[in-house]
């Protein structure tokens, strides 16, 4: 999966779905997708990452508390 960076709007692969998935994981192991050789995997703050649409990634995703907090 991709996802883009939003400071940058760099693109960054995801490397393992569930990490991304599961809300109490702060960051999530990535590799960017800059130039054309393969890049070392580093690991990017979930808060920091938006869909390449512009969309900003689901509540569920980030904060294990989303049923219970205030929206």
């Amino acid at each position: 999966m991709l996802l883009q960076l939003k400071d940058t709007g760099e693109l960054v692969k995801i490397l393992e779905i569930e990490e991304l998935l599961d809300p109490n994981s702060d960051v999530v192991r990535a590799k960017d997708q800059e130039g054309q050789e393969e890049q070392e995997p580093d690991s990017f703050k979930k808060q920091n990452l938006i869909f390449p649409s512009g969309e900003d990634l689901p509540r569920c995703w980030l904060d294990a508390d989303y049923r219970t907090a205030n929206a």
